[in-house]
């Protein structure tokens, strides 16, 4: 159980798992039973971009989240927001996650994260600039497309894609991976 539906948004109430017919026939749901709010529980959308820098050669930046242990390196990825179409939202994650400018986008798919509650809508970005990382990034790496590996869930199944359509059969990494400093996405 997520922590934060525990309470009715409505009403204050505790939340329960309560049987209601919906369209789809019947479905067990946190609702309250004081007022009948629903907590629906629907994925969080979620932008990751395979990023080619245009003025590097070609290669690919992966980062490293600051959060992470280990050092694995993975897509630029972050939350749609309110008000903003998906490219809107992946050329200010990418802007504001590594200083550069997407130049153009390509969508690569749309890939469920059952684990975290997520859809992933992966892009490929085409970009340029300086690269300055945010602070929630602790470094990045440049990498060949035949140099990544990809990990078996979420948005390595969207670099697995985009490795196909541009030649490259993808490699997938074990996991949890074994390798001190894997190129993964």
């Amino acid at each position: 159980m997520d922590e934060e539906a525990r309470f009715c948004l409505r009403c204050g109430s505790a939340l329960a798992w309560l049987t209601l017919d919906e369209d789809g026939g019947p479905k067990s749901r946190r609702r309250c039973p004081a007022c009948g709010w629903t907590h629906w529980n629907n994925p969080t959308p979620v932008l990751a971009a395979i990023v080619e820098c245009a003025d590097r050669g070609g290669r690919l930046l992966l980062a490293r989240n600051a959060a992470w242990s280990g050092r694995l390196f993975a897509l630029i990825t972050g939350f749609m927001e309110a008000g903003e179409s998906a490219q809107d939202g992946i050329r200010r994650e990418v802007a504001e996650e590594t200083g550069l400018e997407v130049q153009s986008l390509d969508l690569v798919g749309v890939y469920d994260f059952q684990r975290m509650n997520q859809v992933i809508i992966a892009w490929h970005a085409l970009a340029r600039g300086e690269i300055r990382l945010s602070p929630e990034l602790a470094e990045y790496r440049l990498f060949e497309p035949s140099e990544v590996r990809c990990w078996p869930a979420g948005t390595g199944y969207a670099l697995a894609d985009w490795l196909r359509s541009r030649g490259h059969e993808p490699v997938f990494i074990d996991w949890p991976p074994h390798e001190p400093a894997a190129p993964a996405a």
